[in-house]
């Protein structure tokens, strides 16, 4: 099988065919996730809560996605790797093009930021710089003490209303994908059919271009899993038919259903 690009990626909205991200952290997954056919392995933060056990994000560092990011890449043959700038690392510009380096360096070939249009001049430098970007919108996980707590985004109007001018200039700004987490579906579905480029969804229904899982949700392996998620291993046998099960659900539109998104 051919490696996936952005182009790829592209290729997949424009011709309306749903493809599928899991975000994993080591070699020996990264192999079997490519081998099930999933398109994209997010090298996520989330490892600060899934791999080191911290309640949210933000003590994970630029030296540990580099290095998850360099494992994931020694043993993927075919999916594109987006890593994750962590918590403060892309404050400035100068930290911005420095960790994103690092990242690209190690084997990344996205670099995947939250936050929305504030965001415009950074992409159009990485974009400038040869380095894709996929903007995360949403709950973003490293904003959780401003929020709250880990809630759903975009149920007011106004907020609806930014997000949606947010995606748009973002896109504008050059950024490569976008991806939303835990927004009622029909928000989804409208910053869906706005852009043009792709959008993976997290919690977001089944109206985007792409889902994304965490490995260790989809497989049950977390003690509370989120609402968004399923358990894809109950009804296999093994690990790789749990994620071509996967795989076969979101491409089908089977997977997310009501039960794992949100209407308003």
């Amino acid at each position: 099988m051919r490696a996936i690009t952005l182009s790829s990626l592209q290729g997949f909205k424009e011709t309306k065919e749903k493809f599928t991200c899991i975000a994993a952290y080591d070699a020996a997954f990264a192999q079997i996730i490519s081998d099930a056919g999933v398109e994209c392995i997010l090298v996520g933060d989330s490892l600060g809560m899934v791999l080191q056990g911290h309640d949210s994000t933000l003590p994970v560092t630029i030296d540990q996605m580099v290095y998850h990011t360099n494992c994931v890449k020694r043993a993927n043959p075919r999916s594109i790797i987006m890593a994750d700038m962590p918590f403060m690392t892309y404050g400035t510009l100068s930290d911005t093009l420095n960790n994103a380096s690092k990242l690209m360096q190690a084997g990344g070939q996205v670099v995947k930021l939250e936050g929305g249009s504030w965001l415009s001049d950074t992409i159009k430098q990485l974009s400038r710089c040869g380095i894709p970007s996929c903007i995360h919108m949403g709950l973003t996980p490293q904003s959780v003490n401003k929020f709250g707590g880990y809630k759903v985004q975009g149920r007011q109007l106004d907020h609806a209303k930014q997000m949606s001018e947010d995606a748009l200039r973002v896109q504008d700004a050059g950024a490569d994908i976008l991806l939303l987490e835990c927004v009622p579906t029909p928000l989804a579905q409208a910053i869906t059919q706005s852009l043009d480029i792709p959008v993976i969804g997290i919690g977001a229904g089944a109206v985007t271009d792409a889902q994304v899982l965490v490995l260790y949700d989809m497989l049950g392996i977390t003690s509370k899993a989120p609402k968004f998620a399923k358990n894809f291993l109950l009804e296999c046998d093994d690990i790789p038919s749990a994620l071509a099960a996967y795989v076969a659900e979101v491409k089908s539109g089977q997977f997310p259903t009501a039960e794992h998104s949100f209407k308003k």
